[in-house]
C-alpha cells in the first residue's frame, strides 16, 4: 500500500467532510448567492453557449486542420515580420467582437499552429477589448473622453501586452524561432481565397448570430440587428455550399439538415435558436461520420470543447455565487465594490481593474453597469480601468487561461497581472486628467 497516496486520499476526504459540514446554508446571502450562481449559469448556457461558443469551438478546430502551420508562422509565428503580426492581432477586435470566454477557442487554435507567444497574447486581449460597437457606445452613454481613452487603451494594451509577454519569454520564444527556421514549407491544399471565404462565413455567423441590441434604435447598428437572423441565414447557406462544392461533404444529409433548421425556425417558439442548434447538431453529426479532413475537424473541434467547456460553465457558476448578476448580489455586497471604487486613488483604480478581471462581461454589458456604478459613486478613473481590465478577463478565462491547455499558471499569471496592472496605471492617469 502506497501510504503517501492513501494521506492524499485522506486529507481530501477530511477536507470535503469539513467543506460539507460548515456549508452556511440558511444564511439568506448565503442562499441568494447559491441561486444567483445557478441564474447566471442558466443564463450563460442559453445565451452564450450554443451562440457563441458552438461556432467559435468550429473555427477553432478549423483553424487547426485547414490553416497551415506555415501561414500561422508566416503572419503570427515567431520569425513573422513584427509590424504585420502584431497589428494582424491588434485589430482582431473590431472584426469578431466576442467576449472574454469565447476568444479561448480561437486563441487556443492558433497556438496550436505555431503563433508566437507575443501576436497570440495581443489576439487574446484584442479580440474581448477592441470591440467597435461597445467603444461607440461607450462615448454615448459615458461621454466622448472615456470612449476616446477606452479605444487608444485597448489598443495600446493589447501590443504592449503582447511585446511584454515576448520579453519576458523570450528564451522559449528563442525556441520558436529555431524551430521555425528548420520547419520546410508546407504547400496549400487549397487556393487562399477558398479557405478565406470558408472562415469568413463561419466568422459572419458568430458575429452576427450574436449581435446585440444597441442603445440607439434608428442608426446603421439597429438596422443591423434588426436584420441579424437574415445576414446569419444567408452565412449559413454560403457555409454549407462551401462545404459542399469545396470540402466534399454530401448534398443529401446537408439538404436534410438545412430543411430541419427551416422547419425548427417556424414550429418552434424560440425560433432562430431552435434553427440554429438544428444546424450545429447535424453539422456535428455530418463532420463526425465523415472521413479525411472533414473528420479531422470535427474531432480538433471536439477536442477544444472538451478541454475549455466544463471548466467554464464551473468559471461562470463560481463568478455568479461571488459577484452574483448584474444589478443582484452574490457573497461579496455590491456596497463594498462601490464603497472602494469612489475617487481616483490608486488604490480605487486597483481595486476596479481587479473586480473588472473577475467579473464576467457580456459583449456590451459593461456600459450599462459602469453606468449604474458611475451613479454610485464611482470615479472616472476607476470607471475606465474596469472598462480596460473587465471584457479582457473573467473569473471563468482566467481559470482556462493558467490551465495547461492554454498557456500554464505562469505564463497566464504573468498575462492577468499586465492587463490588471496597465489598466490600474491608465485609471489613475485618466483620472489626473478629467
Amino acid at each position: 500500500m502506497d501510504w503517501k497516496t492513501e494521506w492524499k486520499a485522506l486529507c481530501l476526504m477530511i477536507g470535503a467532510f469539513i467543506l460539507c459540514f460548515s456549508l452556511p446554508v440558511g444564511i439568506p446571502r448565503f442562499d441568494t448567492a447559491v441561486f444567483e450562481a445557478l441564474y447566471l449559469v442558466k443564463w450563460y448556457a442559453r445565451e452564450h453557449v450554443l451562440l457563441c461558443l458552438v461556432p467559435a469551438f468550429f473555427i477553432a478546430g478549423a483553424i487547426t486542420v485547414f490553416v497551415s502551420q506555415a501561414s500561422v508562422m508566416k503572419y503570427l509565428g515567431a520569425t513573422a515580420n513584427k509590424l504585420l503580426a502584431y497589428g494582424v492581432a491588434s485589430v482582431s477586435g473590431t472584426v469578431l467582437a466576442v467576449c472574454s470566454c469565447t476568444v479561448l477557442p480561437l486563441f487556443s487554435g492558433i497556438c496550436h499552429r505555431g503563433a508566437g507567444l507575443g501576436p497570440a497574447t495581443t489576439f487574446l486581449y484584442s479580440g474581448p477589448a477592441i470591440n467597435v460597437l461597445a467603444i461607440i457606445m461607450t462615448g454615448r452613454i459615458l461621454g466622448f473622453e472615456i470612449g476616446i481613452a477606452r479605444a487608444v487603451g485597448a489598443v495600446s494594451f493589447s501590443v504592449i501586452i503582447g511585446g511584454l509577454m515576448h520579453l519576458i519569454f523570450r528564451n522559449e520564444e528563442q525556441e520558436k524561432v529555431k524551430g521555425a527556421i528548420s520547419m520546410p514549407e508546407i504547400e496549400e491544399g487549397r487556393p487562399l481565397w477558398k479557405t478565406t471565404l470558408y472562415f469568413a462565413s463561419m466568422v459572419a455567423i458568430l458575429v452576427f448570430a450574436n449581435w446585440a441590441l444597441p442603445q440607439d434604435k434608428n442608426g446603421l447598428w439597429y438596422a443591423v440587428y434588426s436584420s441579424k437572423w437574415v445576414i446569419t441565414s444567408l452565412a449559413a447557406v454560403g457555409f454549407a455550399l462551401i462545404l459542399v462544392l469545396w470540402f466534399n461533404m454530401e448534398w443529401q444529409p446537408v439538404a436534410i439538415v438545412a430543411v430541419l433548421a427551416i422547419v425548427a425556425a417556424f414550429v418552434f417558439k424560440q425560433g432562430h435558436l431552435a434553427s440554429f442548434t438544428v444546424g450545429a447538431l447535424g453539422l456535428s453529426v455530418i463532420s463526425s461520420r465523415s472521413s479525411g479532413e472533414v473528420g479531422e475537424w470535427f474531432f480538433a473541434t471536439w477536442t477544444f470543447t472538451k478541454q475549455i467547456l466544463p471548466l467554464l460553465l464551473a468559471g461562470v457558476f463560481v463568478c455568479g455565487l461571488l459577484l452574483g448578476r448584474p444589478g443582484n448580489e452574490g457573497v461579496i455586497p455590491n456596497a463594498w465594490i462601490e464603497g472602494l471604487v469612489g475617487g481616483n486613488s490608486l488604490g480605487a483604480n486597483f481595486f476596479a481593474s481587479v473586480v473588472g478581471a473577475f467579473m464576467y462581461f457580456a459583449t456590451l454589458t459593461e456600459v450599462p453597469i459602469l453606468q449604474g456604478l458611475i451613479g454610485s459613486g464611482m470615479g472616472k478613473g476607476p470607471a475606465l480601468a474596469l472598462l480596460l481590465a473587465g471584457p479582457a478577463l473573467s473569473l471563468p478565462s482566467m481559470i482556462l487561461i493558467c490551465s495547461k491547455s492554454l498557456l500554464g499558471i505562469k505564463k497566464g499569471l504573468v498575462f492577468i497581472s499586465l492587463v490588471v496592472i496597465l489598466s490600474t496605471i491608465a485609471g489613475k492617469l485618466y483620472g489626473s486628467f478629467f
